[in-house]
């Protein structure tokens, strides 16, 4: 009994610490997107985190001439590879912000790394982690259901997004 166990030891490693990888498109960073919560490169306030309320803040881009956007909150300093909080696709050119605690409106929310299709705020285990809040201009819908995968929808930005912009915030807890 205890040798099969030992035999599963390093797969069950490998899985643990597999690294999950975020969009990774090459599409050109010309696009902005701000908040009125934090500056690029300060610290997100705690009631947008696991620490605090846990809302989203609030969020204003420009894509251009983009039929659509999608937007991706990650966490690229997360133990296990990175860690992605929100991902909304399909939002309509027409939208260009979303209010606090709510989702960009016409967008369709897919699965993050927990496996909800909602906002689930910035949470590191200790340290100073960066969240990165990335709109991605996309010619076309990507045709993703409302909690459809993470990968379904990493794949469909990287395959489609045209050009990005990104606000990058911090968050510390302990050690």
């Amino acid at each position: 009994m205890m040798r099969g166990r030992l035999a599963l030891l390093p797969v069950l490693l490998f899985a643990a610490c597999s690294k999950q990888e975020g969009v990774r498109t090459t599409a050109p960073s010309t696009l902005h997107i701000t908040s009125t919560a934090f500056a690029d490169g300060a610290s997100i306030p705690a009631q947008y985190t696991c620490d605090g309320a846990n809302i989203s803040p609030p969020l204003s881009w420009d894509v251009g001439g983009a039929p659509f956007a999608a937007l991706v909150v990650d966490d690229p300093d997360a133990p296990r590879g990175t860690y992605v909080h929100w991902v909304v696709v399909d939002i309509p050119a027409g939208v260009t912000s979303s209010a606090e605690n709510a989702a960009p409106s016409g967008g369709v929310q897919v699965k993050n790394s927990a496996g909800k299709p909602s906002w689930t705020g910035p949470c590191p285990p200790s340290g100073t982690h960066h969240y990165r809040f990335t709109i991605y201009a996309l010619p076309a819908v990507t045709g993703l259901d409302a909690g459809a995968s993470l990968d379904a929808a990493i794949k469909a930005i990287d395959a489609n997004a045209s050009e990005q912009g990104r606000l990058t915030g911090t968050y510390h807890r302990g050690g």
